[in-house]
């Protein structure tokens, strides 16, 4: 079986103002990367752009099937892998701050009840 390639999808400028609006609203959320942005604690991604530049939230179960149903959207998929925690932003929502924060407050919250991942980096 051949392998996908990795293509990775630059976001577009108003796609990143957007996610840097809805990132700003979380005083303990950075966001990182430089073609596919995406957030992160403990070892844990909880926001990602895929590589056809769809933003994914990372959500805990109730919330996840609350936000496909109440979005009419799917569970994100990227490098031809459905990610079965992430949820597909619809790009017309992208622009509704107000409407992904809660959002993002619930994907924060569940990934910090994760156990951190070790670190790969060595110690000083």
């Amino acid at each position: 079986m051949a392998k996908m390639p990795k293509k990775k999808t630059p976001v577009s400028e108003e796609k990143k103002e957007w996610y840097a609006r809805l990132v700003a609203t979380h005083p303990d959320v950075d966001m990182k990367g430089k073609n596919l942005l995406y957030t992160s604690v403990n070892g844990h991604m909880f926001t990602m752009f895929s590589t056809n530049a769809k933003l994914g939230i990372r959500l805990g179960k109730d919330d996840r099937e609350t936000f496909i149903r109440d979005f009419d959207t799917s569970l994100l998929e990227t490098y031809g892998t459905v990610m079965k925690e992430y949820v597909r932003v619809p790009d017309s929502l992208l622009p509704e701050t107000a409407l992904l924060e809660p959002y993002l407050k619930k994907s924060y919250a569940y990934v910090t009840s994760l156990k951190p991942k070790p670190t790969k980096r060595p110690k000083k």
